[in-house]
């Protein structure tokens, strides 16, 4: 069963009931079952960030299989949420590149809520003006630098899945999968070129 309940901020989501469509003030994704405990079966989320307006093919393959994607900024071109959205259903964030009217809809951090696991998506990690175990985040996903990361602070996990987009210096194009399963959140990077 899903419960969608209402999101902290406007954002972009898409695919909700199987097309890409843009809904301007949607609901965030909460899976959770009838009487709202934590669901023990494993959910698999995509995660994928600096795509600058190119979304490769195998970017989109190894999403597949996701029950939701979040995609942590400077997305660069409305068309990304679009093919994103054929896959599963999209929460995405304003990054610095982000202009114009489709990216307006954007917020600048979400909240994304599974399985009864809360995650924190924003674009650059300097900008994090909360405390994530204060507030009972679990994961704080981010973007920006490009690097993939992941690191435990406390019981909050830091995940940043590298950027899909443009070949960037030496650094790897990557995406990332976070698994959620008995309460527990473990992150993956998956290098897609090199």
């Amino acid at each position: 069963m899903v419960v969608l309940t209402q999101s902290l901020a406007p954002a972009f989501l898409l695919g909700i009931s199987g097309t890409a469509e843009a809904v301007p003030y949607p609901k965030s994704f909460v899976r959770k079952n009838r009487d709202h405990r934590r669901i023990e079966t494993p959910i698999l989320i995509g995660v994928i960030s600096d795509t600058h307006g190119l979304l490769r093919p195998d970017a989109l393959a190894a999403l597949r299989g996701s029950e939701h994607i979040i995609h942590a900024g400077d997305v660069g071109a409305p068309e990304i949420l679009d093919e994103l959205g054929a896959i599963a259903p999209v929460t995405a964030i304003r990054g610095n590149i982000d202009n114009g009217a489709w990216a307006r809809r954007l917020p600048d951090t979400e909240v994304v809520e599974v399985g009864g696991i809360s995650i924190y998506v924003l674009h650059d990690l300097a900008h994090l003006d909360l405390k994530p175990e204060a507030a009972r985040f679990r994961a704080v996903i981010y973007g920006h630098s490009h690097v993939p990361k992941q690191e435990m602070r406390g019981a909050v996990l830091y995940f940043n899945p590298g950027s899909a987009g443009p070949k960037r210096f030496r650094l790897p194009v990557t995406v990332g999968r976070l698994t959620l399963e008995g309460g527990t959140v473990r992150a993956e990077v998956v290098n897609i070129a090199d």
